[in-house]
């Protein structure tokens, strides 16, 4: 299978070189980390020449007896280079119970500059300041972004056919081996499958995976709508599965844990507050959707719309669903001193629905950018001060609009 170099978190871990953070690979399963921490020890090894580099997969089965901390630690120490850089890297740590034992010993000798991926239901954003003890940072990894796709298949010629693939296959680069559509999307339901039924019912032992799997299908058939545990719960009871909000929420949380789902709060816009009724949720992959639902509710603006937030997060801002008076404002991005309101629609030749996304912007009093991202067809033009972009230029950069892009 073909790789290509991700840049972005490649040079981000790069900059991290020599600090004394644990650093911290994350994100969903089959998103790359594990051939992000090769290119980056590849990139050690070329470039710097007194550096010890020690390197452990506990996929790999001549790693299989490290499987207990003390081993762990063991190997370790033994490998340690006096009078050289050392660098320690860890595949897949959470293969290792109580590895975080070994890692805050080790990270306390000041000796090492430690760097771990694992599972993603095993190795969680909220779980990490209780693991490790010393400092850690987070590098986040997302599935393949638009542009990246583009560069993973070499090809720039046809972006609108590109494109569509992309919004069936969506950016999990081991589906990209499969030329069968059948198969393709077998491996992306199986990536899924073991992330719902097997990591997340162990991680935190839970009894009702049918809850688990119909909550998580309701959430990618309403992508981008406005939801609660409440609607939710009483959804799923209508169709006659047992449960409860209180269910429905620890279970939500689960799902986001292991970056299935990304949750939106809603923004207040005039009130200036957070929001705490209701939310949106956004699948990490939209091809997670396509292998898993079909085409059922193939609605192309809630598609953009996704793919739009996950590109948002994927750099680097944070995320709100706005709200003025009645109206929605699809994204508020924030970054620093930055703010940009955005509204995404799937296609606005219609004059009607044209209106209905300029006009919630127009209402919106400050001067901070505001910007349409819609299927258009067309090069960057402006509407009373509004940004109109075509969604394949603002997912490959062509348009830049401050940092957004």
């Amino acid at each position: 299978m073909r790789t290509i170099e991700r840049t972005e978190y490649l040079n981000r871990i790069k900059g991290l070189k020599d600090t004394p953070d644990i650093k911290v690979i994350t994100g969903i399963r089959r998103s790359g980390k594990s051939i992000l921490m090769q290119e980056y020890i590849q990139y050690l090894k070329e470039h710097f020449s007194d550096i010890n580099v020690i390197f452990i997969d506990f996929m790999d089965l001549s790693f299989e007896y490290l499987k207990e901390y003390h081993a762990l630690h063991t190997y370790v120490e033994d490998h340690f280079q006096e009078g050289k850089a050392n660098y320690l890297l860890i595949d897949e740590v959470q293969m290792c119970p109580n590895f975080e034992l070994a890692i805050n010993s080790l990270y306390s000798k000041r000796k090492y500059d430690i760097y771990l991926t694992g599972s993603n239901a095993f190795l969680l954003s909220a779980d990490l300041a209780t693991l490790f003890t010393g400092r850690y940072i987070e590098i986040h990894v997302y599935p393949f972004s638009f542009k990246e796709y583009c560069q993973y298949y070499k090809n720039t010629n046809n972006i609108e056919s590109l494109f569509e693939d992309y919004t069936i296959k969506g950016g999990l680069p081991g589906s990209y081996a499969y030329n069968n559509e059948i198969d393709r999307k077998e491996y992306i339901k199986e990536v899924y499958q073991t992330i719902v039924t097997r990591d997340l019912v162990q991680k935190y032992s839970l009894t009702d995976t049918l809850v688990l799997q119909r909550l998580s299908e309701f959430l990618m058939d309403n992508i981008s709508n406005l939801t609660s545990a409440n609607n939710i719960s009483n959804s799923l009871v209508e169709k006659e599965i047992s449960t409860n909000h209180v269910t429905i929420s620890k279970y939500i949380k689960h799902l986001c844990n292991a970056f299935v789902f990304y949750d939106i709060k809603r923004y207040d816009i005039r009130g200036k507050k957070y929001l705490e009724s209701t939310e949106k949720f956004y699948l990490s992959d939209i091809g997670i959707r396509y292998a898993v639902l079909g085409t059922r509710n193939m609605d192309y603006g809630r598609v953009y719309e996704n793919m739009v937030c996950i590109e948002l997060l994927r750099r680097g801002f944070d995320v709100y669903v706005g709200k003025l008076y009645q109206k929605e404002i699809d994204f508020v991005a924030q970054k620093g001193s930055e703010k940009i309101y955005i509204q995404v629609s799937d296609n606005i030749t219609e004059e009607e629905t044209f209106k209905r996304e300029y006009q919630p912007l127009l209402q919106i009093k400050d001067a901070y950018p505001k910007i349409i991202i819609a299927k258009t067809g067309h090069p960057k033009y402006s509407y009373e001060g509004i940004e109109i972009i075509d969604i394949r230029d603002w997912l490959l950069n062509k348009e830049k609009t401050l940092s957004v892009c």
